[in-house]
């Protein structure tokens, strides 16, 4: 599979994902655990059939000493021991994030009072803010169609100002 289109390749096309990856590293730099990030970010990805992105998520979260049966369970959360209450959370926070346009009611009061069982404003403001942001991600490859299998991890890290 070819993608249609190279993001990169484009000035404007790299302008804009140069400030993407910027929020990225906002994210990245908050006090959000890295786990939670990786598992997010993976989790949104599989929803969304997101090739490259599950590629790039998957690998950076090996590369960032995650468990395998941890990764490959991300898909079965709901029905897996070796997540964290707090993961738990952040998950489901991201999955009823992310099925917004399927007709799902949106996040739950339920979920919003998990999610702020397990982490403090800074935390919810990066999670909410990375939920967001993994999704323009997701769709941003899948509408060009770049696929996965490529990602080398650190392989963007020249792109930060």
């Amino acid at each position: 599979m070819e993608p249609r289109f190279d993001l990169m390749a484009n000035d404007l096309g790299a302008k804009i994902a140069k400030r993407i990856y910027n929020v990225a590293l906002a994210i990245v730099d908050s006090p959000l655990p890295r786990v939670t990030q990786d598992l997010v970010m993976l989790r949104a990805s599989q929803i969304n059939g997101c090739g490259f992105c599950v590629d790039y998520h998957t690998k950076d979260a090996a590369a960032a000493g995650e468990t395998a049966v941890r990764v490959n369970l991300v898909a079965a959360w709901r029905e897996s021991t070796v997540f964290t209450d707090a993961e738990r959370a952040a998950l489901e926070l991201t999955e009823q994030g992310t099925r917004i346009a399927d007709a799902h009611p949106g996040v739950s009061d339920e979920t919003w009072s998990r999610v702020r069982e397990h982490y403090t404003d800074d935390q919810i403001a990066a999670l909410v803010s990375l939920i967001a942001m993994i999704n323009a991600n997701n769709r941003l490859n899948v509408i060009i169609r770049n696929p996965g299998g490529s990602y080398q991890p650190g392989q963007f890290a020249d792109m930060a100002d």
